[in-house]
């Protein structure tokens, strides 16, 4: 009896085989793709507070002098939702010179908006000329 008759066919040695490779990579696949929704995140608080602050200088440069505080901060906040404004906030100043800026500063959640936050903010800044009457 030779030692070819005894070993089994190629195709049944291989069988399972792209199972535990997958199993193997599985851990990899999910970091990845934790890792690129983080980055998403990211990307989107930078788009939230780009915005805001667009939104809120624009709305305080319509406003009186005395209510431009609350008008940016009003603006700032309107469209965000409550897991972002929570950990937002919104400045509004000026020169004098009539140009009005708008700052505002934004939590960068880690997986889910509302939940636990980065260290680091995220700014967004916007300015505009003072509407004259």
């Amino acid at each position: 009896m030779s030692m070819r008759s005894t070993l089994a066919p190629p195709a049944l040695r291989d069988r399972g085989q792209v199972t535990i490779e997958f199993l193997g990579m599985t851990p990899t696949i999910i970091v990845t793709l934790i890792a690129l929704w983080q980055v998403v995140l990211v990307g989107y608080t930078f788009t939230l507070a780009g915005n805001a602050a667009d939104e809120a200088v624009r709305q305080a440069t319509a406003a009186e002098p005395g209510a431009r505080q609350g008008a940016c901060e009003a603006a700032g906040l309107k469209h965000l939702s409550e897991a972002w404004r929570s950990g937002a906030s919104v400045t509004c100043g000026g020169s004098g010179s009539g140009f009005i800026t708008a700052d505002v500063r934004m939590e960068v959640p880690i997986l889910f908006p509302g939940t636990l936050s980065f260290p680091f903010p995220v700014r967004g800044h916007a300015g505009a000329v003072e509407e004259a009457d």
